[in-house]
């Protein structure tokens, strides 16, 4: 098999490039806020309408089939890169995106979104990121020298779609978990009510006064080691909306675990990201499974643990509402935060015990089923991943 050519992305695309003219005031196009480029699914997954005048100063312009690469902090790094396929042939959006668009005869646009989108470009993306604290961000040059690998765009067409093959497995997977999701929360609406009704008639108590709260350890970045070497920790980076990520992993020493005995987490457990605390999809709010321990809790990560009188599904599904998503409200800071306060005094909804163990009987039942959808779901993860870099190697 010949070498596959490499060319630079500026090359192959057009990078962030003008609008080329005015449009008339009242033409509609299509706005993208960056909460809309759903990172998990690579899709825009809402746009709004609005007039050429609303959005003709302070916004990104492109076109309908372009590639979209979210430039700042944390949204690089969570994977918000898609292809904007619009209902408008103009686009308007956020003017954190980086815009890629597909030279005609050159390159293909959803082969450079499958591309863009390896967790490869995103760590070197990350390495090359400019600027402080929550304002870094990811360099125009970072992606005009990016080597793409660019053979014939017939090629590059076959790759794509069956890579794209591959994603709509991922996605069917997605879709189920999702559903089981709308009935978990169908259940605790049938049996508890909304825990923002003021009418709820079951008794309201401070969280403070049911279920212990805790924040993690200040462990030394300078020293973390690899996992054969130490001990998971437990960081904001880990903590997604339902689950636990720990394809970005740091591990502390074992001859240091004894300093910060009183953090580990154990299953069952409820930790949420304080800083930064919410994505696209809700807050950053997961619970520790059996598999996910040993670990210990990293600063500015909260650990909630319920009391004798709560059992943890009921807990965690209080928390996953949005009454107490509305109730932690986010200091507008360059990095947003929730205070420890704000969660210890929420007024939360306390039915009887043996209610709450009838509700956790049946959501143990579901997440045993989304168990099996979770596997499956790893291991079509893995052969994208595999798909991916068999494709760009040119061996697909």
């Amino acid at each position: 098999m010949s070498a596959v050519p490499y060319a630079k992305l500026s090359d192959a695309a057009f990078l962030n490039p003008t609008l080329g003219g005015r449009l008339p005031d009242d033409d509609l196009v299509s706005f993208v806020p960056m909460a809309s480029l759903n990172a998990e699914t690579a899709k825009i997954e809402t746009t709004q309408d609005r007039p050429y005048s609303e959005v003709a100063k302070g916004f990104t312009p492109f076109l309908s089939g372009d590639v979209l690469v979210a430039k700042i902090t944390p949204c690089f790094e969570n994977g918000k890169i898609a292809q904007a396929l619009l209902p408008r042939r103009n686009g308007f959006g956020s003017t954190e995106f980086h815009v890629v668009r597909a030279r005609p005869d050159v390159s293909d646009a959803r082969y450079l979104h499958h591309y863009l989108r390896q967790d490869t470009v995103r760590t070197e993306g990350q390495r090359r990121m400019t600027g402080s604290g929550g304002q870094r961000r990811v360099p125009a040059s970072f992606l005009s020298d990016l080597r793409v690998p660019l053979p014939p765009l017939e090629e590059q067409r076959r790759i794509a779609a069956i890579l794209d093959q591959a994603e709509t497995l991922r996605t069917q997977r997605r879709q189920a978990l999702a559903h089981l999701d709308t009935l978990t929360q169908s259940l605790f609406l049938d049996m508890f009510g909304d825990p923002a009704d003021e009418a709820s008639k079951w008794p309201k108590t401070q969280l403070d006064k049911v279920a212990d709260l805790v924040t993690g350890y200040p462990f030394r970045s300078e020293e973390y080691v690899n996992l054969g070497e130490g001990i998971k920790l437990c960081r904001g980076a880990n903590v997604l909306p339902g689950r636990l990520d720990w394809r970005d992993m740091a591990c502390w020493p074992h001859a240091k675990v004894k300093e910060a005995e009183a953090f580990h987490l154990q299953p069952g457990d409820i930790v949420m990201a304080m800083d930064r605390p919410w994505i696209s999809e809700g807050f950053k709010l997961a619970q520790v499974d059996t598999a996910d321990c040993p670990m210990l809790l990293v600063q500015r990560v909260a650990r909630i643990r319920p009391k004798d009188d709560l059992t943890n599904e009921y807990l965690f599904a209080v928390l996953s509402h949005v009454a107490f998503t509305r109730h932690c409200k986010p200091t507008e800071t360059t990095i947003p935060h929730i205070s420890p306060k704000d969660i210890r005094s929420f007024a939360f909804p306390l039915p009887p015990l043996a209610l709450q163990q009838t509700f956790a009987t049946r959501i143990q039942a579901i997440e045993a089923i989304k168990a099996t959808h979770r596997a499956a779901l790893a291991q079509l993860d893995a052969l994208f991943a595999s798909l991916q870099q068999r494709a760009f190697a040119g061996e697909l």
